[in-house]
């Protein structure tokens, strides 16, 4: 796999068929969300990790295979959590679109 989804994170670099790739892009009224904050939990609720959207609203995890609850902090806005499921060999593509 050459890269991610036009406009996405580049996959350059990364072994996608040895990881389970979670990324995608934070966004407010259609627009990119720089400074929010996705934590990663496991399938119990469990935190796992935490990592800050970039200047284009984007973030990345490497994650086990599995099901991950991906939760949303921003400013002025409620907490936005989403299901995503893991699997090694690709590359789960999320939109997160918060209030």
């Amino acid at each position: 796999m050459c890269g991610a989804t036009e406009g996405g994170l580049s996959l350059a670099g990364v072994d996608v068929a040895k990881e389970a790739v979670i990324q995608g892009q934070v966004t407010r009224d259609g627009e990119p969300l720089a400074g929010a904050y996705v934590r990663l939990l496991d399938r119990t609720g469990e935190f796992t990790a935490e990592v800050p959207t970039s200047a284009t609203g984007h973030f990345r995890f490497f994650a086990g295979d599995g099901q991950w609850t991906l939760r949303t902090l921003a400013p002025k806005a409620e907490p936005v959590d989403k299901v995503v499921h893991a699997a090694t060999g690709s590359v789960a593509e999320v939109v997160i679109q918060v209030g």
